[in-house]
């Protein structure tokens, strides 16, 4: 009989997400020795090799390809039998894993985490920050329970339900605080720096832009961009709710865009087939709520310059 842990199959979809045993143990807040026991056990029970080792990267062998994914449909159901126990008691609670974007989680976590401790003090949240694409990965593969991130994503298997819109705005030198405010046309021209490729709010900033590329620096945050403006090399473009935290450092001027009064749409996203989809719905509106509360969101018509 083969007598196998769900702790020794969440260590290996760890490493074969991962493709690295130190990165796998960090993910599942163990050591690297103790993870690799784990993965070693899990093959002398199944008395098959699951991954191929070196100094530098963990490759799974074919069988370990075919094996994950069956071990990823078994964690799911494990992980949707205590969806479905949360959910039978009507309430926020238990463990929450919430993904959010890059160019949110900064901005509306701090009071959004701050009114669900208050109203949910039961709640252990797990906030799980990366890109748009990852998110939807994890959201389908059941290892986050919903997600933050700019709408629309048009995935028959989520649930979507937008939150509020929010401007997008232009940061430049505070030197050209007075000079005219350029149009999306004039922009082409300039030079614009944007994140690097994988964060959606690039794509929304070049589309609106109708350019297909920026100026040469791909930055990693919104406050690399701005600072980066401050020091004359460019101007960018942020989300509303960034402006009151990332331009109180810089010697920047914030105008709203000719035509961007409407710059993005957040959400909320989550499976279909969520049990917990009645208590979600209840997290958006405190997520909403949050929203109106950002400070960034009271600067759109009054915004401070450096000069």
């Amino acid at each position: 009989m083969i007598n196998i842990t769900l702790k020794q199959l969440r260590y290996f979809e760890a490493l074969a997400r991962h493709g690295h045993f130190g990165r796998a143990a960090q993910d599942c807040a163990i050591s690297q020795p103790a993870l690799s026991v784990q993965v070693r056990q899990l093959e002398t029970e199944l008395n098959v090799q699951l991954v191929e080792r070196s100094a530098r990267a963990a490759r799974l062998t074919p069988v370990g390809e075919e094996l994950v994914l069956r071990a990823r449909d078994i964690l799911a159901s494990v992980d949707g039998l205590s969806d479905v126990a949360r959910a039978a008691q009507g309430t926020l609670s238990g463990r929450l894993r919430l993904g959010v974007i890059p160019t949110i989680a900064p901005y509306l976590l701090p009071r959004l985490l701050s009114s669900l401790t208050k109203r949910h003090p039961q709640l252990d949240v797990h906030i799980r920050e990366t890109v748009t694409s990852r998110l939807i990965a994890e959201l389908s593969e059941g290892r986050i329970d919903a997600a933050l991130v700019a709408l629309p994503i048009s995935e028959s298997t989520f649930e979507e339900i937008a939150l509020f819109d929010e401007a997008m705005m232009l940061v430049r030198p505070a030197a050209d605080t007075n000079a005219p405010v350029p149009t999306a046309a004039d922009l082409v021209e300039m030079r614009l720096l944007l994140l690097e490729e994988g964060h959606c709010f690039r794509d929304q900033a070049l589309s609106f832009c109708g350019t297909g590329r920026g100026a040469g620096l791909d930055g990693s945050s919104l406050s690399t961009l701005v600072q980066m403006v401050g020091a004359g090399q460019g101007v960018t473009l942020i989300p509303e709710m960034a402006v009151g935290v990332e331009t109180l450092s810089a010697p920047v001027d914030v105008v709203p865009l000719p035509g961007a009064e409407i710059g993005r749409t957040v959400g909320m996203i989550w499976r279909r087939t969520s049990p917990l989809a009645g208590e979600l719905t209840g997290l958006a509106d405190l997520v909403r709520d949050a929203a109106q509360l950002n400070p960034g969101k009271n600067r759109t018509t009054e915004m401070a310059s450096w000069s």
